[in-house]
């Protein structure tokens, strides 16, 4: 069998990618010929996606002005004749935005070639955001946006336009669609696709990459001093309101200044100078953590992982964390809840409430026995219901189906 992943690059910046690299080795393994079709490669064994800069330059002026993003690549019109493209037997699109292909050309994308549809967020079943956060226009046409800034952000609003573009683009294309989360499932069925095959794969974890290791043993060598309690925190980035930057320092702040002497707080991540002065505990900054082990010795140096995001469609490093036996304080948005189970494997706290989520903190750094147990259950959820191997032999199921649908 060979596989065909489409996404804007095929590196490891941010959690779509992340993942995508993850099911690519692991269906290689497997003997599957995967390799990914980007535009921005940075492997040998990658398809660089056809570009053409000066027409879509051209283009992009009147687009981006009109509030519409990404339908100035005409380039993808010509993926369906690139040779790598015609002798895979299935491609599977792991993102359409941020200037990886235009969404109009996905009928001639699907027209003759078995498709899967990878969902890692909201935006193919909106007007231009990756989440909508408390609004649901997306339901039945979008338009009036609350949130323009929303990641890919749009300098006017044109929300109701693009999806019923989207919708037509649609209409006219063929493909099964995989959510990584009940909910984002859930919302899938309640958009303009509700039509469409929609499968549930949950993304998996490398249990053997993402284990338990001696606490102790881990903080030495993170320099980090003993009888501490250690927080951690991973965000792509701090400047990115949705990641929750703002709600994570109130909730420290709100910490009694004896847990805040007590504490540590680790970071990954692009960080921030002017937020971090807000943090009244010592603070060591990882930066960017490419490797997955060493990813996985800072989740066993923490007692609590702490998620303060606004929105998550499934929570990638939530579910790093409970694979290392850490458990986890986060809002219950989105698909966290999945994972999260209140009182099994951490606490759920009430979204956008700093208050609660420092209640949160507070309470299992207050029972470390029961936090302790609450770590082996973390570990028993992840091996078994989130498996890296799982979600393989799910993928390669539903490849196979819609390959024989499409013969």
């Amino acid at each position: 069998m060979k596989v065909l992943m489409m996404h804007r690059s095929d590196g490891s910046s941010g959690g779509g990618q992340v993942q995508m690299q993850r099911l690519r080795s692991g269906l290689v393994r497997h003997g599957i010929d995967a390799r990914v079709l980007c535009r921005e490669r940075s492997q040998d064994d990658s398809v660089l996606m056809r570009s053409r800069p000066r027409i879509e330059r051209w283009i992009s002026r009147f687009t981006e002005r009109a509030g519409l993003n990404d339908i100035h690549l005409v380039s993808s019109f010509g993926v369906p004749k690139m040779k790598d493209f015609m002798e895979a037997d299935l491609v599977d699109v792991h993102s359409l935005h941020s200037g990886t292909y235009s969404y109009l050309a996905l009928p001639a994308l699907t027209a003759n070639k078995p498709a899967v549809f990878t969902f890692h967020d909201m935006w193919p079943i909106t007007g231009h955001c990756h989440a909508s956060l408390e609004c649901d226009r997306w339901k039945s046409g979008c338009g009036n946006c609350p949130h323009p800034e929303i990641y890919p952000a749009i300098r006017r609003d044109a929300t109701a336009l693009e999806w019923k573009l989207k919708r037509r683009s649609f209409e006219r294309s063929k493909f099964t669609i995989v959510t990584p989360s009940k909910w984002l499932h859930d919302r899938t069925k309640e958009s303009m696709l509700a039509g469409c095959d929609v499968r549930h794969i949950p993304h998996g974890v490398d249990t053997e990459v993402f284990q338990p290791l001696d606490k102790d043993h881990c903080r030495s060598l993170l320099g980090i001093p003993k009888g501490k309690n250690v927080l951690f925190c991973a965000m792509e980035s701090m400047h990115r309101p949705l990641k929750g930057a703002d709600l994570l320092v109130q909730a420290l702040q709100k910490l009694p200044e004896s847990l805040q002497k007590d504490s540590v707080l680790l970071l990954f991540g692009q960080t921030s100078r002017e937020i971090l002065k807000q943090v009244r505990m010592p603070v060591i900054n990882l930066g960017f953590i490419q490797h997955d082990r060493l990813k996985a010795l800072a989740f066993c140096a923490a007692d609590l992982f702490v998620n303060p995001t606004r929105a998550e469609s499934f929570g990638l490093v939530v579910l790093e964390s409970m694979a290392c036996g850490t458990p986890v304080v986060a809002f219950g948005v989105g698909g966290v809840p999945e994972l999260v189970r209140a009182g099994i494997t951490g606490y759920l706290a009430e979204p956008d409430d700093p208050s609660d989520l420092c209640q949160g903190v507070v309470t299992l750094l207050g029972d470390k026995k029961n936090l302790e147990v609450m770590g082996r259950r973390c570990r028993e959820v992840v091996e078994s219901e989130y498996s890296l191997e799982l979600q393989i032999r799910s993928y390669i199921d539903v490849y196979r189906q819609v390959i024989a649908v499409g013969a």
